[in-house]
């Protein structure tokens, strides 16, 4: 069987992915006991990086080599706008938080890194740098999700139950493969070199994404806050 360029990248980044599932937050999510505080600010950050993320889905679409990888990226950009963009305005709601709230947010120093990181490889590349730079997200959540599904109770939760079983959905599952398939497509015929550039893309967002989960953990915003508000 032919491996794909995807399975590479796997073998890449499965140890910080590995990492995820031990990280405090992501246990707290499946196993019910991470506090309100930590997730309503991961969730105000995650809605900040969810539209720098449909901005680098539309750089997909009008970078796209051909009309059917347009297509594919304007669907997944659809699907991060009308339904994971959704969850987390349903989630503040709970909270209390408007959506004009959460456009207002100021992004952390890790969103703001990590973020900045995926448009400047995404606007200096093709499309194959753009898919390179998203993958990791929808890919390892969904990775994420469908693991924390067998954990017990994690599916009925009263308040994270949900959020598991849209990452972990069939739904969601297309989504990652979709990125997969692209991932796949753009790698085709590349040498050696440039496939070693678009497996660093994705191991760097790993890391960002552990960093990601960290920020949400310590209720990070930006080191300096603390002596900005005693002026």
């Amino acid at each position: 069987m032919t491996e794909m360029f995807t399975d590479r990248l796997y073998r890449k980044a499965a140890p910080i992915w590995d990492a995820y599932l031990e990280h405090p937050f992501v246990k707290g999510i499946g196993e019910g006991w991470l506090t309100e505080e930590k997730f309503k600010h991961f969730m105000k950050q995650d809605y900040l990086y969810l539209i720098e993320y449909s901005r680098i889905m539309a750089l997909g679409a009008a970078k796209a080599p051909d009309l059917t990888t347009m297509s594919m990226f304007a669907n997944l950009l659809h699907e991060t706008l009308e339904t994971e963009m959704q969850l987390h305005r349903e989630y503040a709601g709970r909270f209390g938080i408007t959506e004009d709230e959460l456009e207002a947010e100021e992004p952390a120093a890790v969103t703001t890194a990590y973020t900045s990181y995926m448009l400047n490889v995404s606007q200096i590349g093709g499309a194959e740098n753009v898919i390179a730079s998203v993958l990791a997200c929808a890919w390892s959540y969904n990775h994420i999700g469908k693991i924390l599904a067998g954990w017990p109770g994690a599916l009925k939760h009263p308040l994270y139950g949900t959020w598991v079983e849209m990452y972990a959905s069939d739904e969601f599952t297309k989504l990652a493969e979709d990125c997969k398939t692209l991932m796949n497509q753009a790698a085709e015929g590349r040498t050696e070199r440039e496939l070693k550039t678009l497996e660093d893309i994705v191991v760097k967002t790993s890391r960002f994404e552990y960093m990601f989960w960290d920020m949400a953990e310590h209720l990070e915003t930006w080191p300096t806050e603390k002596f900005e508000r005693e002026r």
